[in-house]
């Protein structure tokens, strides 16, 4: 390309301003040659510079200029955190694998399975996700808050609480102990409001969560010996249609997912009468796996 002749200046054919917020771009298409510039109907170019090696100068400058505002107004994705009660084993370790999948970082919570707890975690590294995992009972108020706390000082935050964890203590009600009634009740009920609401201190600061509770059908619709687990689970769901109210100003969504009756070390433990019953008023007639809930969770 010939140097401009003296007293000519370079004027971009077809410029385009755009303002990012501190820098303004001008988009040049092919450059020509005019003896008569108008700097009044380009009130935001200036030029300074007729020789060659000056314009090759500015060229450049304006390269970097343009790295630096697509820098500034490309956004940031960030990965979720994600809090798994209960997810060494069935519903939580499945859960805690898909998620690990689609690049979530997952705390895997566990009370007593700590190598099963290490395996989900070695599992969702393989996938090149990350996870870690914490050892804590959920209906202890000192557990959760430093479930809550090793989960931000990693990542620095919390995105989703999936509340999991449960426990069951079957047996016909005039057969029940207070001890059987009230572990199911500390666990499957209070743990969940334990986390919900440590949970929601973090997420009501940014203005943005999700909450999901794993309750279950027989929340719903009872079950033979199981007064305990199907009065925990009731309270799940109506501790989640409470705290959906009261936490959707705030853009938390809190939700619930109840299960039928499904393959997991809980199911494993019923008796044969009670699989009997329960089987007896699923219109399939046959036990689900935990893939049926996933894609409704992992949502």
């Amino acid at each position: 390309m010939a140097s401009p002749a003296s007293g000519s200046a370079i004027i971009p054919a077809g410029i385009t301003m755009l303002d990012t917020g501190g820098y303004k771009i001008c988009h040049f298409r092919k450059p020509f040659l005019s003896n008569t510039l108008h700097l009044k109907n380009y009130p935001n170019l200036q030029c300074r510079s007729k020789s060659k090696n000056s314009f090759s100068s500015a060229v450049k400058a304006q390269a970097v200029t343009v790295e630096q505002a697509s820098a500034q107004v490309t956004p940031k994705t960030e990965t979720p955190v994600v809090i798994v009660t209960g997810a060494s084993r069935g519903i939580g370790k499945a859960i805690s694998l898909a998620l690990g999948k689609v690049g979530c970082k997952v705390l895997v919570n566990y009370a007593r399975s700590s190598k099963e707890a290490e395996e989900v975690c070695k599992e969702i590294e393989a996938f090149g996700g990350q996870a870690l995992s914490f050892g804590g009972n959920v209906s202890k108020e000192a557990d959760v808050e430093a479930m809550i706390k090793t989960a931000v000082d990693a990542w620095g935050t919390v995105d989703v609480l999936i509340n999991n964890a449960g426990i069951t203590r079957d047996g016909l009600l005039m057969r029940m102990t207070t001890k059987q009634w009230q572990e199911v009740i500390d666990l499957n009920l209070t743990g969940v409001y334990l986390c919900t609401q440590a949970a929601a201190k973090i997420m009501m600061k940014k203005k943005k969560g999700k909450i999901i509770n794993i309750a279950s059908v027989v929340g719903l619709t009872g079950n033979f010996g199981q007064a305990n687990y199907s009065a925990a689970k009731a309270g799940v769901i109506g501790l989640t249609k409470t705290v959906a109210k009261e936490y959707a100003s705030r853009n938390i969504n809190v939700n619930a997912v109840a299960p039928g009756f499904i393959t997991s070390d809980l199911t494993a433990n019923l008796g044969d009468d009670i699989k009997k019953k329960i089987l007896g008023q699923v219109p399939l007639g046959q036990i689900s796996l935990h893939s049926t809930y996933l894609a409704t969770i992992s949502e």
